[in-house]
């Protein structure tokens, strides 16, 4: 086989498709989130305002988590030294591991490199803890969580997005006695969707199942402390096991689950993912740490983000642009193509300095491509009248363009 070759026609079929992704180069500014600089590929440079961060709330930039790193960086040094069953477990990982259940309500915590890892590692995991364990899996879960079920061996079931009817359909389809275990998102990422929790918790207690619910997209934004939408909603109690990140809202990096501590101990004990994987650096759980305790009482950094998010979507719409507006924090503008979406992105950064990143296949279906704005309490009216005129401007362009090439 001419391995180059084979190589050339897979990476020319994403060219082909429009779906290439493309790597913007790009240094972030301390203290002045969102605002960035855009090393091009000719050697120059352009400022930015960025637009697609999942730094939600700027907490990346904020002295509380800096101060934080500093002084665990100058007392520890750079990383951990090892696995968390080596000589990896610091003083700051269990203080870390302490703020995250205290902020979910639950017994204990466990703290991974990623929330990717900490989705794949548990829910890997789990049929080994509960022999016979069968899946039952929103079919819009984020890929961490179907790589971690698709790699269990277990049994799984798909059901339709956000569906009751589906869901209880397969339920009741299953042996009564099986264990049982409902994996499902709190905010949709892409749409920006909510999940009908409480209803899921009440088929969960009729059917004896567990369930498990990604914050990712919700932690620090949602809820009277930031602990998401299960906390806004009063049913972080009937959460078995929670995951979320700290590489969002909280702005640095890792990700974790939180649930009972005889729970986080057999997930610590059996899960590959997490025994031999090295520690996270202190200064990144020091810094994680202090962000979560900062955003218990940051409502205003809350309510700031929500504002804006509001704003955003309004003056969008009354241009007519096709909002996804599901009442949450992120701001999808269907496009509906590969390349137009890429064209406007493009667009977007050369002529206005601002940089929102296109969404296309496999993130999302074919046809819903879309550029996903995430406005935060950093970003200023200013910022949005320049987004907003820019949107006016390129979409116009857009169609036009659309018109042209199919005549």
């Amino acid at each position: 086989m001419n391995y180059d070759t084979a190589l050339d026609g897979a990476i020319s079929r994403l060219h082909d498709e429009g779906r290439y992704r493309t790597f913007i180069d790009i240094e972030r500014q301390k203290g002045h989130f969102p605002k960035a600089i855009w090393n091009r590929p000719d050697g120059t440079r352009k400022d930015i305002t960025v637009w697609c961060g999942n730094d939600y709330l700027g907490m990346g930039q904020h002295p509380v988590v800096l101060e934080a790193m500093h002084e665990a960086l100058d007392a520890t040094g750079a990383g951990s030294g090892g696995t968390r069953n080596i000589s990896g477990t610091t003083v700051y990982h269990k203080r870390l591991e302490a703020e995250i259940a205290d902020l979910h309500r639950k017994e204990a915590a466990l703290l991974f490199t990623s929330a990717y890892i900490a989705n794949d590692a548990t829910l890997s995991t789990l049929p080994k803890l509960f022999p016979g364990l069968i899946i039952y899996s929103d079919e819009l879960n984020h890929a961490s969580m179907i790589e971690g079920i698709r790699r269990n061996g277990g049994l799984k079931r798909i059901f339709r997005h956000n569906d009751l009817a589906d869901l209880r359909a397969k339920l009741a389809a299953d042996d009564p006695a099986a264990p049982k275990l409902i994996a499902f998102e709190s905010v949709y990422s892409m749409d920006g969707d909510i999940c009908p929790m409480e209803a899921i918790c009440d088929l969960a207690e009729e059917f004896g199942a567990l369930t498990y619910l990604d914050e990712v997209h919700a932690v620090g934004m949602y809820g009277p402390r930031g602990a998401g939408v299960a906390e806004k909603l009063g049913q972080m109690g009937r959460i078995d096991i929670i995951n979320a990140t700290l590489a969002k809202a909280y702005g640095v990096m890792g990700g974790y689950i939180a649930a009972s501590a005889k729970m986080v101990d057999a997930i610590r004990s059996y899960a590959p993912g997490f025994i031999f994987t090295t520690s996270l650096p202190p200064a990144v759980a020091a810094g994680a740490a202090a962000s979560v305790k900062y955003l218990k009482t940051a409502q205003h950094l809350r309510d700031m983000q929500q504002d804006h998010a509001k704003i955003l979507k309004m003056r969008l719409r009354a241009l007519g642009l096709p909002i996804i507006d599901r009442g949450t924090h992120i701001v999808p503008v269907h496009v509906g193509d590969p390349v137009h979406c890429k064209m406007i992105s493009d667009m977007l950064l050369e002529q206005d300095g601002i940089y929102v990143q296109p969404i296309n296949f496999p993130t999302v279906p074919r046809g819903t491509e879309r550029l996903r704005f995430t406005p935060s309490p950093v970003h200023t009216p200013k910022d949005i009248d320049a987004l907003v005129g820019a949107m006016d401007r390129l979409w116009a362009h857009c169609a036009l363009n659309r018109a042209e090439l199919s005549a």
